[in-house]
């Protein structure tokens, strides 16, 4: 049997939208939930495809790079759809379980919220790589 498991993270970042004609286009913030899903094999004797333990530590060095930051300094025009295509490439290319990630969904608000699916997302793709992205140690 195959399924899907989903954990959820939050982070508190500030934005702006440079590509924007509108109020977000000035510095505001966000508590932006952030949930990751993967598909894959239940384990027959652990009955999981994985433990939510070992993912949430898995997205802790996003969170960390993400949380109280602005995000411009990341991704250079973060709107929801770049932040999660920038968090599913993260995880397909420094996680060994990466190909599991079947998507990733960034919610702005409580009821607003862009999803990339791993079908979505050129390998090759690096969704708004900045100076600081590499700095980081992330690409």
């Amino acid at each position: 049997m195959n399924a899907t498991v989903v954990k959820r993270v939050y982070l508190d970042s500030a934005h702006w939208l440079p590509n924007y004609v509108g109020p977000c286009r000035n510095l505001h913030g966000h508590r932006w939930m952030v949930d990751v899903g993967l598909y894959g094999k239940v384990g027959e004797y652990s009955g999981m495809v994985l433990d939510f333990t070992e993912l949430r530590n898995t997205l802790k060095p996003i969170v960390d790079n993400l949380d109280h930051h602005c995000l411009n300094d990341i991704v250079s025009n973060p709107t929801a759809e770049n932040i999660a295509g920038y968090i599913l490439n993260w995880l397909q290319k420094f996680w060994e379980m990466g190909g599991m990630v079947s998507f990733v969904r960034v919610w702005e608000t409580p009821d607003s919220y862009a999803e990339v699916k791993r079908e979505n997302l050129p390998e090759e793709a690096f969704v708004g790589v900045s100076g600081k992205a590499v700095e980081l140690g992330w690409i």
